[in-house]
Formats: C-alpha cells, structure tokens, sequence
C-alpha cells in the first residue's frame, strides 16, 4: 500500500470474540471522524459484508475474484451507506480458495500484490485497510498477515481469552518469520466487557499486566444494540449512535488514529 495507508489485519484464532462486529464498527467510526476506510471481508461466511448491508445476489465480484483471478480492487470495493467506507465482499467460494491455490505462484501475497497495485494505480488511496479474518490459520488468513502492517485484535473478556491469545502471538511469530517481517501488533481491544460480571475485570487485569500499553483504553461493552445491529444490515453506529456499544466504538477509533500519529512522529 501507499505509505499513508495502512493495513490492520482483525484476526483471533479463537471464534465468537467480535471479530466482525469490531471490523465493521471500527471501520464505520474512522470514516465517521474523516477516514476513509476499506474492509477486506477475508470469511467466507461474508458476514462482514451482510453487516454492512451487502446483500448476496449482488456480491458479483468478491474476495474471492480478487485472490484466486486477479481481478483489481477497485473492481470489487463497494460504496457502503457509511459515507467514506467501502468493502470487498467475500462468499462461499471462498472456501475453495486453497485448493484454487495450491500450484499458484506467491498464493501467500495474492492480497499484499492486489492492494499494492490499487495503491500505485489511479483510483483514490485508502487511508486505512481493514481485513476481517476468518477465525483459523489457513491461507486467507496468512494473505491477511502478508498484507498487513499490523495486528489488531479483539479480545473477548472470559475464560479462555489468553489461550487463544497465545496461539495467535505464535502464528504472528510464524508470519514475522517466513511472510512479512514488519508485521506487529497495533494493539488489543477488550470486548463484550459485562461490568457486572468479576471475570471480566479479572481478565481486563490478566491482559493488561502481561500486554501493557499494547491494551486499548477503549473497552467494547457486551451491548445488545451492538448485537442487533447485523441483522438490520447495518452497523451498531448507524443503528443507535448514542448506544454504549457505538460510543466505545469511536473512542477505540480516536485512539486507533492516535496511535498511528505517534507511530508516524517516531519514525
């Protein structure tokens, strides 16, 4: 990509932690405060893309044109009703894309090359690139952390957050390793926070003494209108604005923004 865009791969290796839900809202807030904002919808379940209120009859060109065709991103970016934020939709045909892939030359850069190429072409630049990742290692995900510049992941507030945790720290070691050495981690978002419940504080305090400032401040409350948002078509922020959910949301996008300008300043 440009060097003023930059590319967060949303990824856990553990299901049900708000991956999508954060994929959307995020990228809804930064278009909110004058982004412009590109998800990448990476699952084949394309629940990123039905969020977004990307019906399935009208996915004509997809993730899956993009990777395994080559086809340019600008052909596949769709306007959302979120001024400034578009998407590539994904669906089932994206599950074959390994096999689709298998012979391919550089299968583990098809996303880095086709988003380096929109960059250096002449459609308008993305300020930030968000990839919503399925919730496994597979070469969907490997594409993701090849393009990405960095990490971001969301957490969810229970049990077994810090195994999955674990496991995902090793496959960014592996990427690091083999795919794309300057990949990093931009950060950890808390999600489904339940204020009442003593585990979550308890996880809250488990994370951020292991991960420090890594940790966002912004934490993402268990929300029902956040929850009943996808069903709509629509994200949390565009369902109920003033909800708890959407609120959290654009402070975690405020803070996502000023990480990135302090990054730059020390560069």
């Amino acid at each position: 990509m440009s060097a003023n865009s930059r590319v967060l791969a949303v990824s856990n290796q553990k299901g049900g932690v708000g991956k999508t839900t954060t994929a959307i809202n995020l990228g809804t807030a930064l278009a909110a405060i004058g982004q412009r904002v590109l998800i990448v919808d990476m699952d084949p379940q394309g629940n990123a893309s039905t969020g977004l209120g990307v019906p399935r009859e009208t996915r004509r060109v997809t993730i899956y044109d993009v990777i395994v065709d080559g086809r340019p991103v600008d052909d596949a970016a769709v306007p959302t009703a979120v001024p400034g934020l578009h998407i590539i939709p994904a669906d089932a045909d994206m599950s074959g894309v390994e096999i689709e892939l298998s012979q391919a030359d550089r299968r583990s850069y098809r996303l880095r090359d086709a988003l380096a190429a929109q960059a250096a072409g002449q459609g308008a630049p993305f300020d930030y690139v968000l990839i919503d990742c399925p919730p496994s290692l597979n070469l969907l995900t490997l594409n993701a952390m090849a393009a990405a510049d960095a990490v971001l992941v969301p957490l969810q507030c229970e049990f077994f957050a810090l195994e999955g945790l674990t496991q995902l720290m090793k496959t960014v070691d592996m990427v690091r390793q083999s795919l794309n050495p300057k990949l990093e981690i931009q950060g950890l978002v808390l999600t489904m926070y339940d204020r009442r419940n003593a585990l979550s504080g308890q996880v809250e305090a488990d994370v951020r003494a292991h991960f420090g400032d890594k940790v966002y401040d912004s934490v993402i409350p268990r929300n029902v209108r956040v929850s009943e948002a996808p069903s709509f078509g629509k994200p949390a922020l565009i369902y109920d604005l003033k909800c708890a959910g959407s609120q959290a949301y654009l402070r975690l996008a405020r803070e996502v923004v000023a990480r990135e300008r302090v990054r730059l300043q020390a560069a």
